[in-house]
């Protein structure tokens, strides 16, 4: 393949069966705007670059694990051709899209736009599906700028992700506010340009005091800094486009390098948490001068993450599996003690504690979760109809009747409730008057 036939894909962003006509109208103008930008012979030359990858190529025996990759803020598929094909070649599979807005071809940088990315990337993930090479069980999520942002709320959402890789994105804390600090819990490889300092974020307008890699606690966090990449240095139609003047303090060559060192970090990072890979976490353990990157292009700083309960519902179910489900209201004031924010929903305690009754056959445990929520919630008479089939379910008559009556309380018009007592044997309030 050339890196042409990369680019010709943008031609079919929106409409797939556009005519070769239209495709070849669309490569003059991307060729003339390339001409512009870094002159006409070395534009040829770039859309005439042979690339690594074959063409419907024979498929490989085997599965292989998946990176989905998404581009930066209104990004083309091929943004990061050359990180794709790296990884590919390496044994994965790799799926990319174009960044879109939500409603139009150009992005929408707000929350609802942040979502409709987190989508195409959960799309691209469903498709893998379809693959009959993809291992499903291994499956990360990686993309620059905007895209990197929004790969942090895909992992934060879907479970099928367990690894994460952003390149130099989440900087803005405003736009990171989707983003489920607590959910965030899989191994997360950041790599940012060179550090700023306090004048030059200040003069970009940048939260320091709160940031998303600070407050994602339980994620294994491996925060890479490249210091001779600027922001566009992590895309590599960016690096082809740039024009001398971008490089000043480092040479093309340094930059081109530490872009190579990136791709590097990420394939070992990947090769950790998606194979298993000794040697990748060996690699990840070492400093970067160790492995072989020249002094001063790089840091490393490895946050391990929090061994506390994750203030979670997931983290809830297994603090209780652990601790018994007798210590539920001291383990979920304690898990609120971690996390203001941590809450369980009134629904979401009785669709559990049914759970627990009919997929877990764990009577006991299903008593301590609609205890739990009549504590959270002493006004809910589902909550307290649902304890009184429990202590049904138990042979506990008495705790039954005086649940059910509750619920009549909260709710006259319960009927289920009324019945229930009927069949008990036991008076009923009597039904408010029409």
């Amino acid at each position: 393949m050339r890196y042409a036939d990369y680019m010709r894909t943008e031609a079919t962003d929106e409409v797939f069966e556009r005519t070769e006509a239209h495709v070849a109208a669309f490569m003059a103008e991307k060729r003339r705007w390339a001409a512009t930008k870094i002159g006409d012979k070395q534009a040829q030359n770039m859309l005439d670059r042979r690339m690594w990858a074959v063409s419907n190529a024979p498929v490989a025996p085997g599965k292989f694990p998946v990176v989905v990759y998404a581009a930066g803020g209104g990004g083309a598929a091929h943004e990061a051709a050359d990180f794709c094909e790296y990884l590919a070649s390496h044994g994965y599979v790799v799926l990319a899209s174009r960044s879109l807005g939500t409603r139009t071809y150009f992005i929408n940088t707000d929350a609802e736009g942040l979502e409709s990315q987190a989508r195409d990337i959960r799309f691209l993930l469903s498709y893998a599906y379809t693959l009959p090479q993809a291992d499903l069980g291994h499956i990360a999520v990686a993309g620059w700028s905007w895209g990197g942002l929004a790969n942090t709320l895909a992992a934060s959402q879907d479970s099928r992700i367990s690894a994460l890789v952003s390149f130099d994105g989440t900087q803005y804390r405003e736009l990171t506010k989707p983003v489920s600090r607590t959910r965030l819990t899989v191994p997360w490889l950041y790599v940012q340009r060179r550090s700023e300092s306090v004048r030059e974020l200040s003069a970009n307008s940048m939260e320091t005091s709160s940031i998303l890699l600070n407050e994602a606690k339980y994620a294994d966090l491996y925060h890479v800094v490249m210091n001779p990449m600027e922001h566009t240095d992590f895309s590599t139609v960016g690096l082809r486009m740039a024009q001398p003047e971008h490089f000043t303090e480092y040479s093309r060559a340094e930059v081109e390098a530490a872009y190579h060192w990136t791709c590097r970090y990420a394939l070992e990072f990947l090769n950790t948490f998606l194979k298993g890979d000794a040697a990748g976490r060996n690699f990840l353990a070492r400093t970067p001068v160790q492995n072989g990157v020249p002094a001063h292009m790089a840091r490393l700083d490895h946050v391990p993450a929090q061994t506390d309960v994750v203030p979670t519902q997931a983290g809830l179910a297994a603090a209780l599996a652990k601790e018994g489900f007798d210590h539920a209201p001291q383990i979920y004031r304690r898990l609120q003690q971690q996390d203001s924010a941590f809450t369980l929903q009134e629904g979401i305690i009785n669709t559990w504690g049914y759970q627990l009754i009919r997929d877990a056959h764990d009577l006991p445990a299903a008593l301590a979760i609609f205890r739990l929520g009549t504590e959270l919630y002493p006004n809910s008479f589902n909550l307290f109809d649902s304890l009184g089939e429990a202590d049904e379910l138990n042979h506990d008559t008495a705790a039954a009747i005086t649940h059910y009556r509750r619920s009549l309380e909260l709710n006259p018009q319960n009927s289920n409730a009324r019945q229930r007592l009927q069949a008990l044997g036991a008076p009923a309030p009597s039904a408010p008057a029409n």
